[in-house]
């Protein structure tokens, strides 16, 4: 299609080139009736189908088709399964060719720096290799149909608080090892058909205008192929824009940008060709929805068929946080359920992603449906931070007549959604008040959470256990019965940490900014890696996640002990059901570096699996590891460098229950630029290979000449003082304590060294 695709683009005018550069309306791509270029549809709902027809808008305002609400992302990145996201991709995949949908907006793979981000729910995961895995898997779901996706929000859109116009001030290295990898990850993977762009500011320059951004990492670097849009609005000079690599202006019309291209065409600020490269790149992507649309055309969405799936994905989700024995409960016990979101769950986010569901079937009606002897006591509306004295006293008293009492908890829409950010990391206090009172009367007290980010629960160490079912789609309460009473075992693993509060979070001092700049002052050090970096105690780690049986991993094993530029290490671990039930573990792989780089977490995920066993059994589980799981971005190579020397693998259930390790040495033939002048230090000299020779013979002749160099230098009994003052001396320096050199010809004597001048 792509010779018919350029030969169209000669026949259009110049302002239809320039039209096709925008929207139609809201969810449309514009059409040229004239030369028979069709129009496709796009729309929201990473974790369902958000269609809208009439009164359109992206903010979850107006009503959508009836559609099939997934697990928010948030929940789906607790599972981690590759597997099953790509199966819940090709479900929506499905979806949309039955509902003649081009593109689905999403997934949305943003860090989540903070836990205040009113927006975490969409996002997967702190750590941005799981957050790609994730994405990845998704997009290969849904592209199976011949349906694009549009990752997003490239990039650094970590924060509500006036998204549309602040300055993200990031270095170099925590965008390339924290910010950006996601996305990396799933265009080298999965080649999404396109990429959205954010709203905000990355070190001063808009993400929609940014060369560096949009050509220079994502097509240069990474080999992205499709086209880039905006997200909603957030074009910011749509000139610049084309220059930079963005394609499309969403939404649409874009009539006074599209004037705008024309004139720069036209005055020759802007290259023709340039603006038919975007044209083409955008037509591709329409061709192949239309092109493909009718090997899909007896696609039918199931409502009913994909709810089950909503309900089994959502089992597969949730996190068993803590468990004294209570759970699972036995069929003979009498249960209370406690609390509003017993009997109307909250199960998504609010704002663009909101899904006008099919069906919703809470906790509560499944226990009456399953016939299971559950009480209710509503104790606190779901839409308020308010409870009575006489709600309280009610729930109080139906707790203490029970065996069991559930309290199902979470964060209402009003605190968490889209356009905002949390104020706290708190639950609301009526709800706080509810289960303080009741773990007092009732020992075997449950707390299901309903919320989409982490939250502060000094009283969780009072409850016998703590179910996180976090945003779980319109199945959640089928899924929510099913772990209550043990029909399943939980198997989900936190993507992200809890910490004990607010204040321990890394970016706590630096978030939301001033309004006009966020400092991401914490760098690499986000989440677990910051936490398990300073060994600061959390709530709930990162990876963790309990079962209703046990587990035990052992016997690592290496296929090799020596890593190279361009090798490959395999490292398999056996995994043993120890317990009675059928349960799935997740075995999580990190890398900690131990060549003595500077600022680097003390480890980082590098590859997970999770395995289904049966009680007794025992599997193989294998992870495959190169260079790269080893390196860092480095700034003066403009690229990822793995310094020659040991690596701890670790393998575990959590960032902060590591259960076997095992070392490898990297064996490198690449070093970094070294630049000498008066300010290289005896220290970097003495280590880098490329100089360590010279420095050795100057040491010698400064010894000769110096006594304190003499002393320094002193094979058997050196003076240990001079010694580490010397290491941190600049060559500058030497003259200072009275040592005769010729500084020039030593300078020079160290570039000629590392093979350079400069």
């Amino acid at each position: 299609m792509s010779n018919s695709i350029k030969n169209i683009i000669k026949d259009m005018t110049l302002e239809e080139k320039a039209s096709l550069c925008s929207g139609a309306d809201f969810w449309h791509t514009k059409a040229v009736e004239r030369l028979g270029v069709p129009a496709i549809m796009v729309s929201d709902g990473p974790h369902g189908l958000r269609k809208q027809a009439e009164e359109a808008d992206h903010l979850g305002i107006n009503d959508s088709i009836s559609a099939v609400c997934f697990p928010a992302a948030c929940a789906t990145a607790a599972s981690f399964d590759v597997d099953l996201i790509r199966e819940m991709g090709e479900t929506i995949g499905n979806e949309c060719q039955a509902e003649n949908v081009g593109v689905v907006l999403g997934p949305a793979v943003n860090i989540k720096r903070s836990p205040l981000c009113g927006r975490n729910f969409e996002y997967f995961s702190e750590d941005p290799f799981l957050a790609g895995e994730m994405a990845a898997s998704y997009i290969n779901g849904v592209q199976s149909k011949d349906v694009g996706t549009s990752i997003k929000h490239f990039a650094v859109n970590n924060q509500e608080y006036r998204r549309m116009s602040t300055s993200a001030e990031v270095s170099e290295r925590a965008l390339h090892e924290i910010y950006f990898p996601a996305f990396e990850i799933a265009v080298k993977k999965s080649q999404p058909w396109t990429v959205m762009c954010s709203y905000n500011k990355i070190n001063g320059t808009y993400a929609s205008d940014n060369k560096y951004l949009l050509t220079d990492v994502l097509r240069d670097m990474w080999g992205f192929e499709g086209f880039v849009m905006t997200d909603w609005g957030a074009v910011d000079d749509r000139v610049q824009g084309i220059k930079a690599g963005l394609e499309l202006e969403m939404p649409g019309p874009g009539t006074l940008n599209d004037k705008k291209i024309v004139e720069a065409v036209k005055s020759g600020a802007l290259e023709e060709d340039k603006l038919d490269a975007a044209v083409e790149k955008i037509l591709e992507i329409v061709y192949r929805f239309v092109d493909n649309h009718g090997k899909h055309a007896d696609a039918v969405f199931d409502r009913d068929k994909d709810h089950d799936k909503a309900v089994r994905i959502a089992g597969e989700c949730a996190v068993l946080l803590q468990n004294n024995g209570v759970l699972p409960i036995a069929a003979d016990k009498k249960v209370a359920y406690i609390g509003g979101f017993a009997k109307t769950p909250r199960y998504q986010g609010g704002g663009s992603s909101h899904i006008n569901s099919s069906k919703v079937v809470s906790a509560l009606d499944e226990a009456i449906k399953r016939n299971r002897n559950v009480e209710f006591a509503p104790a606190f509306p779901i839409d308020a931070d308010s409870i009575t004295e006489k709600d309280l006293t009610d729930a109080i008293e139906l707790a203490r007549s029970v065996d069991v009492a559930v309290i199902f908890a979470g964060l209402p829409d009003f605190i968490e959604s889209e356009g905002y950010d949390r104020a706290d990391m708190k639950l609301p206090s009526a709800q706080i008040k509810l289960i303080e009172e009741i773990a007092k009367v009732q020992k075997n007290t449950v707390v299901v959470l309903h919320n989409g980010s982490p939250i502060e629960a000094d009283w969780a160490d009072n409850v016998g256990a703590i179910l996180e079912m976090y945003l779980g789609g319109q199945g959640v309460g089928e899924a929510t019965d099913k772990l209550l009473f043990g029909e399943i075992s939980p198997s989900g693993h936190l993507a992200e940490s809890f910490p004990c509060h607010l204040e321990d979070n890394p970016s706590y001092l630096n978030f939301p900014g001033d309004g006009r700049t966020i400092d991401y002052a914490e760098g690499v050090y986000v989440g677990y890696r910051y936490y398990d970096t300073k060994k600061m105690p959390v709530r709930w780690a990162f990876g963790h996640g309990l079962s209703y049986t046990t587990f035990k991993i052992d016997n690592l094993k290496l296929s090799g002990s020596i890593m190279t530029d361009n090798s490959e290490i395999e490292v398999s671990v056996d995994v043993n059901n120890t317990g009675d039930r059928v349960g799935k573990e997740v075995v999580q792989l990190y890398v900690s570096d131990r060549t003595g780089t500077s600022g680097r977490p003390v480890k980082e995920l590098k590859g997970f699996k999770k395995v289904s066993l049966n009680p007794g059994e025992t599997k193989t589980v294998s992870i495959t590891i190169d260079s790269r799981s080893l390196a860092y971005w480095n700034s003066d190579m403009k690229g990822w460098y793995a310094p020659s020397g040991n690596y701890e693998i670790l393998v575990g259930d959590s960032s902060d229950h590591i259960l076997c390790s095992a070392s490898v040495q990297n064996e490198t033939r690449v070093l970094p630029p070294f630049k000498i002048d008066g300010a290289t230090t005896i220290e970097e000299l003495a280590t880098d290979p490329r100089t360590a020779k010279a420095y050795e013979k100057m040491m010698n002749e400064l010894a000769q000449k110096s006594g304190m160099f003499a002393a320094a230098t002193d094979k058997e009994n050196p003076d240990m003082m001079l010694v580490e003052m010397i290491k941190g001396m600049p060559l500058k320096s030497l003259a200072s304590f009275g040592v005769d050199v010729d500084m020039e010809a030593v300078i020079e004597t160290f570039q000629k060294a590392v093979g350079s001048n400069d």
